[in-house]
């Protein structure tokens, strides 16, 4: 399957929200962050393995627009999916959505691909670009 979108499941949790019972808008940013992880790890590909290598994903930009909000105790679905892929970063499309499929967020993050000990990016490496490269 080409490029499928990757789905990741979550409830809302008191910590996530305001004092009104919605979600706080940077918390988005923590909802995107972990399902980007877990489809890396869909490819077995863990983060405490890159680690160890130095290896790491930074986000290098965001674009992101709000449409609806969250609220305490809701299930949401962050879909994820690679748009671009360039020789040390990666451009991927996010999208929030509740339990009832309505959009709530919408986020285009650019991540590179950085030395750890130097800071500085580098590129993906091979490993990596092979899982990739098979659905994009």
């Amino acid at each position: 399957m080409q490029n499928p979108i990757h789905q990741y499941d979550f409830r809302v949790y008191y910590e996530d929200t305001d004092a009104g019972g919605i979600v706080y808008y940077a918390n988005y940013l923590k909802f995107l962050e972990r399902a980007r992880t877990e489809w890396l790890r869909s490819f077995g590909i863990e983060q405490h393995g890159l680690l160890e290598q130095n290896i790491g994903f930074v986000v290098k930009r965001v674009e992101m627009d709000y449409i609806a909000a969250a609220k305490f105790d809701d299930v949401l679905h962050v879909n994820t999916q690679i748009i671009e892929l360039k020789r040390a970063s990666m451009l991927f499309k996010q999208q929030i959505i509740n339990s009832n499929n309505i959009s709530l967020v919408s986020a285009q993050i650019r991540v590179a691909c950085v030395d750890l000990k130097k800071m500085k990016p580098i590129a993906i490496p091979a490993f990596i670009l092979g899982e990739i490269s098979s659905v994009i």
